[in-house]
């Protein structure tokens, strides 16, 4: 009688570990899916920013460079061009900056896999 409560314990055992591994998996695969949309809209709405935001300064730098074409064309040149070189370095590193500081991936996971290893030692 005792062997066959040991195995209906080791079996509840292994059905327990087996529920909880199923469900932090799913847990992880929901973590990976809400990242992959997060970074598809997000690199879709940067490459068109990008480009809207090119195009817009070239036209800019067209009109001035046109404008000034009979007075001070080299100035206008050299000033757009400084001004663009400083922009995309200030940009480059804000972009730096927030890539140290995103959050690590599958947080929430972990947290909950800390939380499990928790409650299995106090036991």
């Amino acid at each position: 009688m005792s062997q066959e409560n040991l195995l209906s314990s080791l079996k509840n055992l292994v059905a327990t570990g087996a529920s909880i591994a199923q469900t932090r998996l799913e847990l992880i695969s929901i973590d990976v899916q809400i990242a992959r949309s997060k970074f598809l809209s997000l690199l879709v709405m940067v490459i068109f920013t990008l480009f809207f935001l090119f195009f817009g300064l070239i036209m800019l730098a067209l009109l001035i460079v046109i404008y000034s074409w009979e007075s001070n064309r080299m100035l206008a040149l050299g000033l757009l061009t400084s001004g663009f070189l400083a922009v995309g370095c200030i940009l480059a590193l804000i972009v730096l900056r927030s890539l140290k500081t995103m959050p690590k991936l599958f947080e929430a996971t972990i947290a909950e896999l800390a939380k499990d290893r928790q409650e299995l030692a106090n036991r």
